[in-house]
């Protein structure tokens, strides 16, 4: 089998614990090499038995045997990073929330067409079969038509004052680390696209970043969907799809992984319960789902609209904060 051959733009905690192991562990995937701004980069790479070490993100970009990228780079550094990986010809999968903006996220997607490479948005918990099997379970009928989606995503943050997702100036904030997952689980439940948004926030004094986000979504299909989340709460990544007839709760929706990779759907339907559940291993299924789109040319699950499309809906909700007012979405 033909592999892919990767290269990872910085030692992140989540590209060292969750994406370099799941791209040893894929099938068609090849860790080829990993950069970082200086000498760290080594004892890294000697670590995890990278192959290649480099001490700058240019000269990885510039090495020919790498075909795909890996970038959990701050957020404010997406933008620049895609471009120039783009620039060298290489495919791209760019953690969540791959922009700042619906402007700056339309900007490296059309770059991306113009230089033929692929580029998809790190949303890995799409790749969990549980969420096909929902949408099943919805398209059956089984609990009736869909009239409203809660979804939740948070955890409390510890040593805030260190942390990047406390720095405004790099794209902190829990609507854009937490809940860029809650809006983009809706539209992928509902097929559908918000219409009109509203949300309010609780602000760290100091850091100016949203430590807590609730939001409502009023969604083209007429389906009703209410979010919320936060760095100042137990941990929880759910959510819940009520019908007229019944209802959906998947209560490990975007960290299956957390519990060894095992999702459960507890479905209630006509008085009667059941659970199902499912397992899954949502990082080596995000690398070898894209892995695959290079190899056969095929469009990415996540597309580069859906991108522009949840940066549209995120930055309406920071709108609406900011006025105290419902945000309609243009849907042209």
């Amino acid at each position: 089998m033909k592999k892919i051959r990767w290269g990872v733009l910085s030692t992140a905690n989540i590209a060292q614990t969750q994406v370099i192991p799941a791209i040893v562990r894929a099938e068609n995937a090849e860790l080829i090499a990993m950069a970082s701004r200086g000498s760290k980069v080594h004892a890294v790479a000697s670590k995890l038995k990278v192959p290649k070490a480099y001490e700058s993100y240019e000269e990885l970009l510039h090495d020919p045997t790498i075909d795909a990228i890996y970038i959990p780079l701050p957020n404010h550094l997406h933008k620049e990073w895609v471009v120039k990986a783009a620039e060298q010809g290489k495919h791209i999968l760019c953690e969540k929330p791959a922009a700042l903006s619906a402007s700056e996220a339309a900007e490296m997607v059309e770059l991306c067409h113009d230089h033929n490479v692929k580029f998809m948005e790190g949303f890995m918990y799409q790749l969990h079969p549980q969420h096909a099997r929902v949408k099943e379970v919805i398209a059956s009928g089984e609990i009736g038509e869909v009239k409203l989606i809660k979804s939740s995503h948070s955890f409390y943050l510890e040593n805030r004052a260190k942390d990047i997702r406390m720095d405004k100036a790099m794209g902190g904030g829990s609507l854009y680390d937490l809940g860029c997952y809650t809006i983009h689980v809706t539209r992928y439940l509902t097929d559908a696209e918000p219409i009109e948004v509203q949300a309010l926030a609780s602000f760290d004094a100091e850091a100016g970043v949203d430590i807590s986000t609730y939001g409502y979504m009023k969604m083209a299909n007429g389906v009703t969907a209410i979010f919320d989340c936060s760095f100042d709460m137990a941990a929880r990544n759910e959510y819940e799809v009520v019908g007229t007839k019944g209802t959906i709760k998947v209560s490990l929706a975007f960290r299956p992984d957390v519990n060894g990779g095992n999702g459960s759907l507890l479905i209630q339907s006509d008085g009667v319960t059941r659970e199902e559940n499912i397992e899954g291993d949502i990082y080596r299924l995000e690398i070898e789902h894209f892995s695959e789109a290079i190899l056969n040319d095929s469009s990415p699950a996540i597309t580069g609209q859906s991108t522009i499309r949840n940066m549209q809906v995120i930055e309406a909700c920071y709108q609406s904060i900011q006025t105290g007012q419902p945000v309609e979405i243009n849907q042209s």
